[in-house]
């Protein structure tokens, strides 16, 4: 054991002096908040760790995910320690064009499952991975999450501890490092272990508290973490910022911050001088995923023309047939559903549908989880409801994560809940996510089209769903590719083109009829996919009728799919169109979905008085 011990201490001084040089060299960096836990990271590494570094997705190695992100010079200090990564590499950290970023990111290592650097996301996306290990693939890989105390002020962390020990995960294990000081001072507990615990144990965690410089002590509180048959189990390890250096230890104004090149010298000759130890991390065992039924023929749900669905209905039939025919699709819903109806999935396949209650960001932590390691996961809540977790959406992004949200309940058209319930801005926050595809169905059978296809999207995709049952409007047989859109109604003399996609739809069809009495010719355009817009029948509807064109949505005027559309014909080097954008611009109230549209000047009669203004 003295042996050992000793191999960890001089593990844990190349760990401090590797953030130090990096840092230095970089020229930026958190050094200090890596110091703090390089001893509990050492014994991590050296013992417990069960990695092939040579096949980062074996699907039984353990999972590490720094959720303090900015301790990643710590992070590539282990990885260099690995034989991962070599010392030229590890001083390139924060350098244009190295895989050394300034904070994990999956896009250029393959060690890093997700990006992490905004606070308070690292647990909740480790819930994810240990339900795929306990509940899915039925692996004993172990998730482990280092924490800074700053982000357990986060409600994210607070929501992952609840449905940690809600579902059980014993293979879970969470170690904060508590050492006191924050970026502008310090934390709101400090050191105070006691506080914490209580909160872990009131949630229903295994929580030890320890010395997070005691060697001894990390290796009992890591052996005792993983002797837990039914709870998640969290270290509380007091730590010192900046240990192992008298000029930055527990010292404020030092987060953020690295050492100047003389100060770093005398640090690293402090903690006894450079070292090159190379540590074996052990292997996991060799086993495969738990093997799941085979693939069922799929076969989507179709409706027949000439009766009534709700596409939010449409969304929950056609993942029972997705997740029927693929195996790998799994389903996660905030407690809402039956009104989602997600719980047709539930239905068919209560395995692979996990509850996360009102609890949003933990929902998207949790799909991110489950997607990184090879899970089709969809996520569904009011569309109105993934504001609170748009953070997590953006991280997904930057994660190069692959997942499926499901908004319903979108716009005035709800009717009575009032606006509260009402999705005005979700185009908007999702057409701003990097490499994300909108898309507004329109139709049950169109839904389900493009359910199927949303299965095989790269990148964040979102579908907005509808809360009012409308007219079956296309045949099961017909169509729908990504990037697309349907032209509804067209003649050879069209003097406007009416652009609109969901509920507004079948407000314009209502107006197409109203127009054409009138004796005036209207192009009727499904704009299904709002992302990617389809550029191509815009500009033939543009060309085609004088360039006059109206859109009409069922979302605020800013960022929808009428900027959409004006963004497709921006730097075309055509003549730009007139656009008429009909869309909600005062906060509405309750009342019937038809009081609401028409209050909200985007029904069949605002849309006439549009088309009627361009001529």
């Amino acid at each position: 054991m003295a042996d050992q011990l000793k191999e960890w201490k001089e593990l844990a001084a190349q760990l401090r002096i590797d953030s130090i040089r990096c840092t230095t060299a970089a020229g930026s960096g958190h050094p200090t908040s890596s110091m703090s836990a390089a001893d509990l990271m050492a014994v991590l590494l050296s013992k417990y760790l069960r990695y092939d570094w040579g096949d980062p997705r074996h699907p039984n190695n353990d999972r590490l995910i720094f959720s303090k992100g900015h301790a990643c010079p710590l992070l590539y200090a282990m990885y260099r320690a690995a034989g991962a990564i070599t010392d030229q590499e590890l001083l390139t950290l924060r350098k244009l064009g190295s895989r050394l970023e300034g904070h994990p990111n999956p896009h250029v290592l393959p060690f890093v499952d997700v990006a992490t650097g905004s606070l308070g996301q690292g647990l909740p996306i480790g819930v994810g991975m240990a339900l795929n290990g306990k509940y899915l693939d039925k692996l004993p890989y172990h998730v482990w999450v280092l924490l800074g105390d700053s982000e357990m002020a986060e409600g994210s962390i607070w929501e992952a501890f609840d449905k940690a020990a809600y579902y059980k995960l014993n293979n879970l294990i969470a170690i904060l490092d508590m050492n006191r000081l924050g970026q502008r001072g310090e934390t709101d507990l400090g050191w105070n272990s006691a506080a914490y615990t209580a909160r872990a144990r009131a949630f229903g965690w295994h929580a030890i508290e320890l010395d997070g410089h005691d060697m001894a002590a990390i290796d009992k509180a890591y052996t005792e973490a993983l002797t837990q048959k039914d709870q998640p189990a969290v270290l509380i390890a007091k730590t010192e910022k900046g240990h192992g250096v008298a000029s930055v230890a527990n010292k404020e104004g030092w987060h953020g911050k690295a050492m100047p090149a003389d100060q770093a010298k005398a640090a690293i000759a402090e903690l006894g001088g450079e070292r090159n130890l190379t540590i074996k991390t052990q292997r996991p065992d060799p086993q495969l995923p738990a093997t799941t039924s085979g693939r069922r023929p799929l076969k989507l749900p179709t409706y027949d023309l000439g009766t009534k669905e709700a596409t939010r209905k449409a969304y929950g039939d056609a993942l029972v047939a997705v997740g029927g025919y693929r195996p790998d699709v799994v389903v996660l819903d905030a407690e809402v559903s039956n009104s989602t109806h997600a719980d047709e999935f539930k239905k068919a396949y209560p395995d692979r549908f996990f509850e996360m209650f009102i609890a949003e960001q933990q929902l998207l932590g949790a799909t991110v989880g489950l997607s990184v390691l090879g899970k089709r996961a969809f996520a569904s809540t009011f569309a109105a409801f993934f504001t609170r977790a748009y953070d997590q959406i953006r991280m997904a992004a930057v994660s190069n994560a692959t997942i499926h949200l499901s908004g319903s309940h979108a716009g005035v058209s709800i009717g009575e809940d009032g606006p509260s319930q009402m999705a005005l801005e979700d185009l908007a926050m999702m057409r701003a996510v990097c490499g994300s595809t909108v898309l507004y169905p329109s139709d049950p059978n169109q839904t389900a089209q493009l359910v199927l296809q949303m299965v095989d999207l790269p990148g964040i995709s979102f579908i907005r769903t509808t809360r009012e049952k409308t007219p079956v409007l296309y045949a099961a047989t017909d169509l729908f590719p990504i990037g697309g859109s349907k032209v509804v109604k067209k003649s050879g003399k069209d003097q406007v083109a009416v652009v609109a996609a969901g509920i507004t739809l079948h407000e314009s069809l209502k107006a197409h009829e109203q127009l054409k009495t009138a004796g005036i010719n209207v192009r009727i355009i499904d704009a299904y996919s709002v992302k990617p817009i389809d550029r191509t029948t815009l500009h033939q509807a543009a060309a085609d009728t004088g360039g006059k064109l109206v859109v009409v949505e069922d979302h605020w005027f800013e960022g929808g799919l009428g900027d959409a559309v004006l963004d497709a014909f921006v730097g075309a080097g055509t003549k730009l169109p007139t656009v008429v954008k009909l869309a909600v611009k005062k906060m509405p109230g309750s009342g019937t979905p038809a009081e609401l549209l028409r209050d909200a000047e985007i029904d069949a009669e605002a849309i006439v008085q549009a088309v009627k203004s361009l001529l």
